[in-house]
């Protein structure tokens, strides 16, 4: 892939080791975010190391092989495990080699479509941890995009919460409602909110966010930005209200939760969330393998709308 532009390129694969399985492609997510940031070059040369995806080839100066969100079927390897549903971080690609402790094997009900949210819950769910998010607290989240859905979704269980989801797109309203949130413009967001969850990948919605956080509350910042540079207000009364702002990234498990929490079991539990029907409102489109090449960069431009698109590999 070259900047703005994707390509589908054959590769052979290489005869499997002991401990690997061969694993045929059934589906795979694009996470527009992040992807939109590699597929336009936004990935800093400061970050080129830590963004790196699982099995990824190439480098972000392109050409670049990215993606962490396929869902497939073990079609060779022991056995036992051939035939098993499984969720591997790998990008887009039909067919491929990987070791038997990079796969995770999907719940029996969960179906493997839906599956392709498990990095975003994974994400949600870690950042729901960052922002110790408790019975009876006022949430709300700015950014109805798949993660910020998610996170709504998560919290909105926890009983007794007031859970809000702030979005310029109206459309996102009947989806926010389904996972149990209510739904408002930014210009309507509620005030003297205990947490306050920034999602948007826009800096204006930080403001909103800040602008919106009780007294000693709890701001956690989500999104991220590639190479732009983000000016913040932190005058006014950023900090006679005393706000915690803090950052939340998947990559590390919060400090809380460390001791004992592995990066298999978080992923066991995003799966095991997933296994909510509910969540199939977060798959808006979907497009053939042999079609990316020519319907990808229109998903990963600023304007496209939906939230995510799943590549078929069947």
């Amino acid at each position: 892939m070259s900047k703005g532009r994707a390509e589908i390129r054959s590769s052979t694969l290489a005869t499997l080791g002991a401990d690997d399985v061969r694993v045929a492609a059934l589906y795979s997510g694009v996470s527009r975010g992040t992807e939109r940031l590699v597929c336009h070059g936004r990935v800093p040369v400061s970050e080129h190391q830590r963004m790196r995806c699982p099995n990824q080839e190439g480098d972000f100066s392109f050409p670049v092989k990215y993606g962490y969100a396929l869902v497939g079927v073990i079609e060779d390897g022991p056995k036992a495990r051939i035939g098993e549903h499984v969720f591997v971080l790998h990008p887009h690609q039909r067919q491929l080699n990987v070791s038997l402790t990079a796969v995770n094997t999907l719940p029996k009900d969960l179906p493997p479509r839906r599956a392709c949210l498990a990095a975003n819950m994974e994400t949600a769910l870690n950042i729901t941890w960052d922002a110790q998010a408790a019975p009876g607290d006022r949430i709300l989240i700015i950014g109805g995009g798949v993660l910020g859905l998610l996170i709504a979704g998560i919290v909105a269980r926890i009983p007794g919460t007031d859970v809000t989801v702030a979005d310029i797109d109206p459309t996102r309203a009947s989806v926010a409602q389904k996972l149990g949130a209510r739904f408002v413009q930014p210009d309507a967001a509620p005030q003297d909110q205990d947490i306050v969850i920034h999602t948007s990948s826009n800096p204006a919605g930080l403001a909103v966010a800040l602008s919106c956080a009780g007294t000693e509350a709890r701001v956690v910042e989500a999104s991220w930005y590639g190479d732009k540079t983000v000016a913040l207000s932190l005058g006014e009364a950023f900090h006679s209200r005393r706000l915690q702002l803090i950052s939340s990234q998947v990559g590390a498990v919060p400090a809380s939760h460390r001791a004992r929490w592995t990066y298999a079991r978080r992923m066991a539990a995003a799966l095991d969330l997933l296994r909510d029907d509910r969540f199939d409102v977060l798959i808006t489109g979907e497009i053939a393998f042999t079609d990316a090449p020519a319907q990808l960069p229109g998903v990963l431009v600023n304007a496209s709308t939906g939230l995510m698109t799943v590549i078929r590999y069947t």
